[in-house]
């Protein structure tokens, strides 16, 4: 069992009906358990931030989400306006069509308008495992590191299936192991949650980490 899971995780509510009420839940669970961050939508990051301010639990929100198909320019945009509004980790999903074509370079380029924009702040790199083949997997983990990300993720938890152990050990053997590696969607218990970081993984995104936390299996993804 790994030590200090609660660090590891990434507590997430980006349900597109999430109210008030769901995020000040979220909020006050994250500083209850000590989470590593919530992972909210960028309409609620101000909120998150003003509600976590005085503790260690860090704001992250998601970008060009969740389909990755924005403008550099918008996904750039949003993430400047994100920090602005005080994100602390930036999670971007890649341009999946252009991956799908093979366009490596518009992957990286997409990557690293973000990646300037971002500052000291984290930038984590979602890839879409289910819609790419191995070599796909591997070439857009490539142009996450040669872009400057600090992470590549898995999922965005809205598409056909989230994080698998194969994809962790892959996407850590690409990488290397000084990149972090953040295992997302379908992480639902404390079994799961060890797998996923004996496989490679320096983080989970989870709506389910109460439920890690007591050692229960969540339905949430």
């Amino acid at each position: 069992m790994t030590n200090h899971i609660n660090k590891y995780i990434d507590h997430t509510l980006l349900k597109p009906d999430a109210t008030k009420a769901m995020i000040d839940q979220l909020l006050t669970e994250a500083k209850e358990y000590d989470f590593m961050s919530v992972c909210v939508n960028p309409a609620w990051v101000s909120y998150a931030a003003e509600g976590l301010r005085g503790s260690d639990v860090k704001v992250c929100t998601v970008i060009g989400f969740p389909l990755g198909a924005n403008t550099s320019a918008v996904k750039a945009f949003e993430a400047e306006k994100a920090i602005i509004d005080g994100a602390d980790e930036i999670d971007m999903v890649i341009n999946i069509g252009a991956a799908k074509d093979g366009n490596w370079s518009y992957v990286a380029s997409d990557i690293a308008a973000v990646n300037e924009v971002k500052g000291n702040h984290i930038l984590k790199v979602i890839i879409e495992t289910c819609l790419l083949t191995d070599e796909e997997k591997v070439k857009a983990c490539e142009a996450a590191v040669s872009a400057g990300a600090d992470f590549v993720k898995t999922s965005t938890g809205f598409s056909t299936a989230g994080a698998t152990v194969e994809d962790v050990t892959l996407m850590r053997q690409t990488v290397g192991p000084d990149l972090g590696v953040k295992a997302s969607g379908g992480v639902r218990s404390l079994e799961d949650a060890n797998d996923m970081i004996a496989a490679g993984a320096t983080r989970l995104g989870t709506s389910n980490g109460v439920q890690i936390m007591k050692g229960l299996t969540g339905k949430g993804y």
